[in-house]
């Protein structure tokens, strides 16, 4: 890494390769020499770079950009004297942790299924898919498989073993880093275990990156952007969730951390088996080797379909901890129940008798907000954005109309802005709406220590604040709530001891969605919300998961009933290679923004149509143009080609071929207003 100048000022630059003389057609007087090399930084090796010039071929982008936005931000701003005082101080905090003495690592006593489950992971040589019911205690099997790549001995002169875990979503980092700083800190020093998300400052980022880079950090817990961390002794990637759309990128460039994860294990894994032979002049007797780990209760259907086809190797730990089954479930026919209400009644009773016992109930909803729409009877005015074409939200504590895609504020006004009619009124429930009628419903309902009811909300709004969601958790692992209500941030990866009954209300937004994936997101969700129901084994018999719907024939909740994720992967398996869906096809979108949604339609139509002729045109097809769901965010207008194909190489040469043509349509005509295109490969929405 370097610093050189770029007109007036001085910029990060990574040195990728070292020609002995200037490229073709630049003389040495058009060069200027490198300002400086950031001295004290080990050079990123060629695994990393590796990863980097796949990712940026793969999802279509520059690899400059990748490269960069793979680095701390902070990095790209401090000269060499400042980070060589950066380098000093952390120095001086090592010598200091490693002044203390080292404790042995101690964990908790392993089932029968973990124990399986880490003798084949040692002996596995392929991906391995860990699919594990919700409260199996995949994460002890993760704990463990860390512990051994830490204590493996590696050769003097070589970087430290490290191990790589990354989780769909910041607010699920806390939980685990506490764990994971329990059990390994006092074994390797206070600096050993480090986060990497993008809620840590640019110098907390720094830090933990620099930590990672060197070798100091021996485990890194992070979100989709560790994927790119330097780790120069990598041997062992863990993806929590794996079928999370959290590890998909949605802007710069569209990457797959997931998959990344297991293209980054194979090179690394190529690299040490390389270097073993080189170093022995024979094969290792021992497999060098960077494992990766994708660990889910209900892993993608690609990470599923994988390990049918072998590519990946399937562990299965079906069983609790402790014994206990899986809640049962309880559909409520809501065409059976009193007009308008939104807790049915025999789910408040339950929720009662929860309460009266000193348990605790979980409510989803996955909307946020009191109410999606506030509306007009007299003259049909809705709190449409005139930003977007979408509603802003009522948000009833504060009193205002929000856009969740733009971020427009405005108060409520006091009559309709059309009609002047004061008696406007919200549409549809969120989050907000329900904790109050749960509070008015409970408020006769007394705890056994004969204290009222609390009823708490967890959604993105109440944990805004810094450190509020730690609050948050602690009040309900500490007893303190009885009643949580909350969107999908609830039902991941969250260990609620207390918790035995779990109700979706609004179930039913996802069956008959346009989206293909929308199936297997509703299935993941509702899994992942029952699994926090009974993990305490001493309850687990008694929980019970509900789910209020108007569709309770559909084949969605009779898999989801018996929890058959096997026999629901294989129907919507059948149904995609029937339509040629991914897995069993391959897609791309090309997107495009510009101010009128006639311009970002000609420019994909234009570019679809100078196609003709590129390398393996006849085995893709390209749609027609058409506006995204939501079609105009921020008074800009959005448009979407679908490119589709039976094979993922074609895809990659004609997308390589086809990008000259999307730089040149940028200027035609037609395209006059467009504002920006990218392009998505293995987009996760259409």
């Amino acid at each position: 890494m370097v610093r050189v100048p770029l007109g007036s000022r001085e910029v990060l630059g990574v040195v990728w390769d070292c020609p002995a003389t200037p490229p073709e057609g630049l003389s040495e007087a058009q060069t200027k020499p490198v300002a400086g090399v950031l001295e004290g930084l080990p050079p990123l090796n060629e695994r990393w770079r590796q990863l980097v010039r796949f990712a940026a071929q793969y999802y279509q982008r520059s690899l400059g950009e990748v490269a960069l936005a793979a680095l701390p931000p902070q990095l790209r701003e401090l000269d060499a004297e400042q980070l060589a005082r950066r380098l000093k101080r952390r120095d001086k905090k090592a010598q200091a942790t490693e002044a203390t003495t080292p404790q042995p690592v101690t964990g908790h006593d392993l089932s029968v299924e973990q124990v399986q489950a880490l003798q084949a992971l040692a002996a596995a040589t392929e991906p391995v898919l860990l699919y594990g019911a919700t409260g199996s205690g995949k994460t002890e099997v993760y704990l463990r498989a860390t512990q051994a790549v830490l204590e493996t001995p590696t050769p003097d002169g070589e970087a430290p073993t490290q191990v790589l875990v990354m989780v769909p979503e910041i607010n699920l980092t806390p939980q685990l880093e506490a764990r994971f700083r329990e059990r390994f800190e006092p074994a390797f020093g206070a600096g050993s275990v480090v986060s990497l998300h993008s809620g840590m400052t640019p110098a907390q980022r720094l830090g933990s990156w620099l930590a990672a880079h060197t070798g100091a950090a021996r485990i890194v817990l992070g979100t989709r952007m560790a994927i790119f961390a330097s780790l120069p002794g990598l041997r062992l990637i863990v993806v929590d969730e794996e079928h999370d759309p959290s590890y998909k990128s949605q802007e710069g460039a569209r990457y797959s951390a997931r998959d990344l994860a297991v293209y980054r294990a194979k090179v690394e894994t190529e690299a040490l088996t390389s270097e073993a032979l080189a170093a022995t002049g024979q094969a290792a007797r021992q497999p060098c080797r960077c494992q990766v780990v994708l660990g889910s209760a209900t892993p993608s259907l690609e990470s599923w379909h994988a390990a049918e086809q072998g590519r990946y190797q399937r562990l299965d730990m079906p069983g609790r901890i402790g014994g206990g089954a899986l809640p049962r479930l309880r559909l409520v026919d809501m065409n059976h129940q009193p007009k308008g209400a939104a807790i049915a009644p025999p789910l408040l009773a339950a929720m009662e008798e929860r309460i009266a016992r000193g348990e605790q109930c979980l409510v989803l909803l996955n909307r946020r907000g009191y109410a999606p729409v506030l509306s007009c009877d007299a003259c049909g005015w809705k709190s449409g954005c005139p930003h977007c074409s979408a509603f802003r939200v009522f948000h009833k504590l504060d009193r205002t109309l929000r856009c969740h895609h733009c971020g427009f504020t405005q108060r409520v006004p006091r009559a309709c802005p059309d009609c002047g009619n004061l008696d406007i009124a919200p549409v549809g429930r969120g989050t907000e709406q329900v904790e109050e009628q749960l509070a008015q419903l409970l408020q006769d309902v007394k705890r056994p220590d004969g204290a009222p009811v609390r009823v708490a909300r967890m959604d993105a709004d109440t944990t805004k604040a810094k450190g509020s969601l730690e609050a948050q958790l602690a009040a309900l692992h500490s007893g303190e709530v009885d009643v949580l209500v909350g969107t999908q941030m609830v039902a991941k990866g969250h260990d609620f001891r207390r918790i035995t009954l779990v109700a979706s209300i609004n179930a039913d937004a996802a069956l008959f969605a346009s989206d293909h994936r929308a199936p297997e997101r509703l299935f993941a969700l509702l899994m992942q919300a029952a699994g926090r129901a009974g993990r305490d084994a001493q309850h687990a018999g008694a929980s019970e998961m509900w789910v209020q719907t108007w569709h309770p024939e559909h084949p969605l909740f009779a898999a989801l009933k018996r929890y058959d994720y096997p026999a629901f992967a294989a129907e919507q398996l059948a149904e995609r290679e029937i339509a040629g869906m991914p897995p069993h096809g391959f897609q791309a979108l090309v997107r495009a923004d510009a101010r009128t949604q006639a311009a970002a339609q000609a420019f994909l139509n234009i570019a679809a149509e100078q196609a003709e002729g590129l390398p393996h045109r006849d085995d893709i097809t390209l749609y027609p143009a058409v506006p995204l769901t939501i079609q105009r965010v921020a008074n800009v207008e959005r448009a979407q080609l679908l490119v589709e194909t039976h094979s993922r190489a074609a895809l990659q040469r004609f997308l390589g071929a086809w990008q000259p043509v999307l730089h040149a349509c940028r200027s035609a005509p037609e395209a006059r207003g467009l504002v920006r295109w990218a392009v998505d490969v293995d987009p996760l929405s259409l």
